[in-house]
């Protein structure tokens, strides 16, 4: 049988991590730049802690683990009924009681209970890992993929989102990659269902207005009519979005939500939670069809789109006050973003934007003359390695000019020959492989030349 890949999982050789390397450095040298602490969760969770996190759409998506030992004939009776269970779109323990994480954030929440009393408040996180969605395969989208955390608990005030939207522009700016980066507030889509008289309907209308980018005005105002929302309720939620959609400046849609939710409590207070951020970041956007269908949002939300490039987001967060209330702890504040790093790769691979020299992964080859030589060869690349310096011989001593050809191919800055005349004068005959430079050097004068980057 031909071997194959899941479906919506990929190989890496080493050009692509390579890429990637550069992309979680840049990510996690900034995380570190602010404070941010590393963290890392199991690959899997406890089915219940992942179930009814993500709402009705999220559980679809997450992918179950069958219980070990089914083979077992003392389980396979029951095993047989647990199946049935499921086939009915019930859960059962008795067939899976685990599941694939299927984000960064709930694994936290849940870290964060079981250790509430040890952690210093407020606690800032950060986490690269992969995570597993049962999502349909297409473009920048992956069953199996990375996610960048970072995370702040344990503060409700606003200057953590200032700086999450300070840290995305420093990220992004070092990426070379433009971006829009867009923001709303949950509690203004509360005040939106409450403004229509529809504050049961919540959950259906963001959910709704979330897909609004990829199935356009009209399906979602179906949507909204298949979830028994009347003309009145649909014709509010399309001048709500309208707002966005005409384009209007940060101003003038402020300004309408202001008159919209004069009356509404909850409104007033999304509406000062945005003009404190836009005060700060008057460059990003407000977008008011931002919804982010995720259950757990109950502040400010953000979203990130690369500019001049067909592609859905690459990166969104937001406020999620008591997320740990999930897990049994109360009243733990917190709000935190995500870098897409699998789309942020497809965007730079197709915008060009990898720096030219992210494919040398050897400083130099050493050319093999054959085992007379082997020991200077290696006393040299001990020299060369303590000095952090990516070296390597070549493994036998075949012809120069297939030697060369190898070096080529591994993108080979430098290439370095010892043989008779070299082995006699103590000197290296050092060649540069991008300018073509050849010269002969003692080995401190071939280190400190190949240190210059």
């Amino acid at each position: 049988m031909k071997p194959s890949l899941p479906q919506g999982t990929r190989d890496f050789d080493a050009s692509t991590i390579q890429k990637r390397n550069f992309i979680f450095n840049t990510i996690r040298n900034h995380f570190e730049c602010y404070g941010f602490m590393p963290l890392e969760t199991p690959a899997f969770e406890n089915l219940e802690t992942l179930m009814g996190k993500y709402g009705d759409e999220g559980d679809k998506l997450i992918f179950k683990i069958l219980n070990n030992g089914l083979e077992n004939p003392d389980k396979h009776a029951s095993a047989t009924e647990a199946l049935q269970q499921v086939m009915q779109g019930r859960n059962s323990t008795k067939l899976t009681e685990r599941a694939l994480k299927y984000d960064l954030t709930i694994p936290f929440a849940r870290y964060v209970a079981m250790n509430f009393g040890k952690l210093q408040m407020p606690f800032k996180r950060y986490q690269i890992q992969p995570v597993w969605r049962a999502d349909r395969p297409q473009r920048g989208r992956y069953r199996e993929f990375y996610q960048c955390d970072a995370d702040i608990v344990g503060s409700r005030s606003l200057w953590n989102e200032n700086e999450l939207v300070q840290l995305y522009k420093d990220v992004f700016k070092d990426l070379n990659i433009p971006v829009q980066i867009c923001i709303n507030n949950r509690k203004i889509l509360a005040a939106l269902a409450t403004w229509c008289g529809a504050e049961d309907k919540l959950t259906a209308i963001t959910v709704a207005i979330d897909k609004l980018d990829k199935i356009g005005l009209e399906k979602v105002c179906d949507e909204l009519s298949a979830n028994n929302m009347n003309e009145e309720v649909i014709t509010k939620i399309k001048a709500y979005l309208q707002l966005t959609l005409n384009r209007s400046s940060n101003t003038n849609i402020l300004k309408q939500l202001h008159s919209f939710f004069n009356l509404v409590e909850e409104g007033k207070s999304g509406l000062q939670e945005l003009e404190y951020v836009l005060k700060q970041h008057p460059d990003i956007t407000l977008d008011v069809t931002l919804a982010r269908g995720l259950n757990y949002y109950t502040g400010t939300i953000l979203e990130v789109k690369p500019l001049g490039i067909q592609m859905g987001s690459i990166g969104g967060g937001g406020r999620y006050d008591d997320l740990t209330g999930l897990f049994g702890v109360k009243d733990v504040p917190g709000v935190g973003i995500s870098f897409g790093v699998d789309r942020i790769y497809d965007v730079m691979e197709e915008l060009q934007l990898f720096p030219p020299d992210i494919h040398a992964l050897l400083d130099v080859m050493m050319v093999n003359f054959g085992e007379p030589f082997e020991k200077r060869n290696r006393e040299v690349l001990y020299a060369l390695r303590s000095a952090g310096l990516k070296s390597e011989l070549y493994p036998e001593a075949s012809k120069f000019d297939k030697q060369l050809k190898y070096a080529n191919k591994r993108g080979v800055r430098f290439v370095m020959m010892i043989g008779e005349d070299e082995l006699q004068d103590d000197v290296i005959t050092l060649k540069n492989f991008i300018s073509g430079e050849q010269e002969k050097l003692s080995l401190t004068d071939c280190i400190a030349r190949i240190a210059i980057r």
